[in-house]
């Protein structure tokens, strides 16, 4: 089924099929007024490319490494709470699928099924994102229970302090989103009350590469890079946090230079298309992570749904590199973009013309 679907868009509509309005909601919605998540589209909308000519193009290869992991494109599976409500495979499905195409997939502490019966699922590389839900002996528990499990890296989120009012879903469930319930799990108090002091503690008991996310400034970058940070994910967790904040790349130029290579940098939020994976290489980032992408690929096909997520962004990635004259990802940097004006309005779906409408509601 996962094959027929020759672009996203009817991908898309697929995923709206399969699920009820407030888990719609629940994915493609942000926070308040979404100025947030229309920033992160407009990031994109906003840089043009520059392509060269005459130049062989006729062996293009998007691949490159992350953490010691060969990626066949630059793009991580994101963390999404409440996975097991869009496809009953749950992460486990997610794990399955990043796999199977051959990339890496990072897996939320708040998603079924059990972070033991997700590392099974798959034998790819799979890392694990942490929300704090309890005191020290609650994290050497659940993080002893994450490298048992064969987890390769640790994700630290770090801008979720407080729920946030994620309005779309509040109006259509009535209630808080699926993700803010934590299947039971004990109240955001403890990630309230995180500090630098608390994350190097969580760094130092996960025993693994350390991974923060949720950085959206050079001077927290800075800080982040001098307390031993391996990987600066940049993201305002696709809009549904803090409104009227930047866009990630709108936000990225000034840490990749306050990081000055002394760590791998990620990108996630507004990732469409695989035009939008080389933008974000060529303004710094390592790779990208997918969110919004990922739902509705599993919500319409399950892991296979997923798989064909990333191999329509790798089709897309490889048209636009032989077009825009390079070869491989190491050769795409800032001379290939410049800015330039928007022709469409930002909104979750602004990169798709064949949806009926322009939008799915």
């Amino acid at each position: 089924m996962s094959a027929d679907f020759i672009t996203m868009e009817p991908m898309i509509q697929a995923a709206r099929k399969a699920l009820n309005q407030g888990l719609w909601d629940y994915v493609v919605g942000g926070t308040e007024s979404e100025t947030t998540l229309r920033q992160n589209r407009a990031g994109f909308d906003r840089l043009a490319f520059r392509p060269r000519i005459l130049v062989d193009v006729t062996n293009v290869d998007p691949s490159t490494t992350f953490l010691g992991h060969q990626l066949r494109i630059p793009v991580l599976t994101a963390p999404i709470g409440g996975l097991e409500r869009l496809t009953p495979e749950g992460g486990a499905g997610a794990a399955a699928g990043a796999a199977e195409y051959g990339t890496v997939s990072v897996h939320s502490s708040v998603t079924g099924p059990t972070l033991e019966e997700i590392a099974a699922a798959a034998d790819g590389p799979k890392m694990f994102q942490l929300y704090v839900r309890g005191d020290t002996d609650w994290a050497r528990d659940i993080l002893g229970r994450m490298r048992a499990s064969g987890f390769t890296a640790l994700v630290l989120t770090v801008d979720t302090a407080v729920g946030s009012r994620r309005e779309r879903p509040m109006i259509s469930i009535g209630a808080p989103t699926p993700s803010a319930r934590d299947h039971g799990a004990p109240p955001r108090s403890f990630q309230a009350e995180l500090t630098w002091d608390s994350m190097e503690r969580i760094r130092e008991i996960g025993g693994l590469p350390f991974m923060l996310k949720g950085i959206q400034t050079a001077e927290d970058a800075a800080l982040a890079v001098d307390h031993g940070v391996d990987v600066i994910w940049v993201s305002n967790h696709g809009g549904r946090q803090l409104d009227h904040a930047r866009g990630s790349m709108q936000a990225l130029p000034e840490i990749v230079e306050a990081v000055a290579g002394r760590a791998k940098i990620v990108l996630d939020g507004g990732i469409h298309r695989g035009s939008d994976v080389i933008k974000a290489i060529a303004l710094g980032a390592d790779a990208v992570a997918i969110g919004r992408l990922q739902a509705w690929g599993l919500a319409a096909a399950g892991k296979d749904g997923l798989v064909r997520v990333l191999e329509i962004l790798e089709a897309e990635m490889r048209a636009a590199m032989a077009l825009l004259g390079v070869t491989s990802i190491d050769q795409i940097g800032p001379q290939y973009v410049c800015p330039t004006e928007p022709v469409t309005p930002a909104h979750e779906m602004s990169s798709w013309v064949n949806i009926p409408g322009g939008r799915i509601q």
